[in-house]
């Protein structure tokens, strides 16, 4: 999608949010393994990852900075919905810069509906850093899930000097699936 001049998130460590989020709220945010995994149990093994938009794309000022590449940078920009019982529960966006990729290749073109965190959780060669979280701002989401002060988080994965940052914003739709009681 297009980015347009709007406010940037302000990703804040989980214990540093104010309004402070619920305790599910938190929870989610907080989950240090996969979120595929989560979502696939809840989904009943209907979990699937819909590309959006795959592509070199000048990266956001929030994302050159957790790259820690110069601003106006080009990178890698995968959008997806990760879904669960065929509608949309997380919207995730995906960056790498450019000049990193050229120096250690990672095939960020090549995962179509695979989970990229999938693929992150399997390679013991990637580091996660400290998750971060904000309200993620509407404007920066599909028209389809534009949505006013929806949770989102972020997570830099490293691999020497190649950064993966993925961020990924809880929809609404997910809040109800976990809701709704588990047989």
């Amino acid at each position: 999608m297009s980015q347009t001049a709007c406010a940037s998130p302000e990703w804040l460590a989980t214990d540093h949010l104010h309004p402070t989020p619920n305790a599910r709220e938190l929870d989610w945010l907080n989950e240090q393994g996969s979120l595929t995994r989560r979502l696939t149990a809840l989904s009943g093994d209907t979990f699937a990852v819909e590309p959006l938009v795959e592509g070199w794309q000048i990266l956001r000022a929030d994302e050159c900075a957790a790259l820690g590449v110069p601003p106006g940078s080009e990178g890698w920009v995968r959008e997806v919905y990760l879904r669960g019982q065929g509608l949309p529960w997380v919207f995730a966006r995906s960056v790498a810069a450019r000049s990193r990729l050229e120096l250690h290749p990672f095939a960020l073109d090549q995962l179509g509906t695979t989970s990229l965190g999938h693929l992150l959780f399997r390679d013991p060669a990637f580091t996660r850093q400290p998750i971060e979280a904000c309200r993620y701002p509407a404007a920066l989401l599909p028209a389809a899930v534009r949505t006013a002060d929806l949770w989102g988080r972020r997570s830099l994965f490293c691999q020497g000097a190649l950064g993966v940052l993925v961020a990924e914003v809880f929809l609404p739709a997910l809040w109800q699936a976990d809701a709704t009681p588990h047989t």
